[in-house]
C-alpha cells in the first residue's frame, strides 16, 4: 500500500462542500434538501447560475502537496529546463462559484492549485522519490471575474495502492474573513483509465494495480469527483464546476 493512502494530518473525508453539476438553466436545490427551488435574478441583481447543487466530499490532501506558489496555467514542464514531461495532454477548465442564499455567483480571485504524478507515478519535489527541487506537474491559477481557472496538464500515471487521480486545492477567504480551503481529488472512469493506460508512454508500466472500486480514498465520495474528458485532437478536455459555501468553517479550515 502506498503511503498516499495513509492519513496525513486530518482526514478530510467527512468534511463537505457544495459541488455544482449540470449547466445553466437547471434547478438549484438547497444542499441536503430533497426539494428543488428555482431562483431568478431581478433587475440589477447579480447573475444567478441556477444549477443542480448536491453535497460533495473533500478528500485528504495526501503527503505530496508542496506549496510551490508556481503561478502558471500549463503545468506540464519542468521550470528549470522547460522540458515537457511525457504524457497525453489534458486541459481542465474549472468554474468556481460561491453559493449564498440559494444563489450561485462567480468567485473571482480564488487560488486553485493542481498537482499530480507523472505518467510513471512520480511526483516532483519529493525527496523520498529522488525528485527534490523539481516542480513539474505543479502550479496554480487565480480565478478570473467569471470564476474560471484553466490548466493544461497530462493524464496521470499510477503508483502502488492508488487509482488514477489528480489533486486540487482551492484557497480563498470565508465569510468570516478567515482563510478558507477546499481540498479534494479528481478521478476518471475505469473504462477511460484502462484505455489510456494502454497507450504510450503509460503502457510501459502496465495496468494500474488499484481500480476505483478498490481505492479507499475513492470509495469515500470519489464517484462525485469524476472528470469526463472529451477528446480534442491528440489530447483531452474536461470541465469541472465547483460551488463553495464560504460560511462553512469546518470545510474551510486549513488542511
Amino acid at each position: 500500500m502506498h503511503d498516499d493512502d495513509e492519513p496525513v494530518g486530518r482526514v478530510l473525508g467527512r468534511r463537505q462542500a457544495l459541488i455544482l453539476l449540470g449547466a445553466a438553466g437547471a434547478t438549484l436545490a438547497v444542499a441536503g434538501s430533497a426539494t428543488a427551488s428555482a431562483t431568478t435574478a431581478g433587475p440589477g441583481a447579480p447573475d444567478i447560475c441556477t444549477l443542480d447543487c448536491v453535497v460533495k466530499p473533500e478528500q485528504m490532501e495526501g503527503p505530496y502537496f508542496v506549496d510551490e506558489r508556481l503561478n502558471r496555467s500549463d503545468i506540464r514542464s519542468e521550470p528549470s529546463t522547460g522540458q515537457l514531461v511525457p504524457g497525453t495532454a489534458l486541459a481542465i477548465n474549472f468554474t468556481v462559484q460561491q453559493i449564498r442564499q440559494q444563489q450561485c455567483t462567480p468567485l473571482p480571485g480564488a487560488m486553485v492549485d493542481l498537482w499530480q504524478c507523472d505518467a510513471f507515478g512520480l511526483y516532483s519535489d519529493i525527496p523520498s522519490q529522488g525528485s527534490r527541487g523539481r516542480r513539474f506537474l505543479r502550479g496554480y491559477q487565480n480565478t478570473d471575474q467569471a470564476g474560471a481557472a484553466r490548466f493544461t496538464t497530462i493524464l496521470p500515471g499510477w503508483y502502488t495502492g492508488r487509482t488514477l487521480h489528480i489533486h486540487v486545492k482551492i484557497r480563498t477567504v470565508g465569510t468570516n474573513g478567515r482563510p478558507y480551503e477546499f481540498t479534494s481529488q479528481l478521478y476518471f472512469t475505469p473504462e477511460f483509465g484502462a484505455a489510456y493506460l494502454r497507450t504510450e508512454p503509460y503502457r510501459r508500466k502496465g495496468p494500474a494495480d488499484t481500480t476505483n472500486s478498490r481505492d479507499a480514498i475513492y470509495r469515500n465520495g470519489g464517484a462525485q469527483m469524476l472528470l469526463r474528458p472529451q477528446q480534442t485532437g491528440s489530447g483531452y478536455t474536461a470541465d469541472f464546476a465547483i460551488g463553495l459555501d464560504l460560511s462553512n468553517t469546518q470545510v474551510g479550515r486549513p488542511d
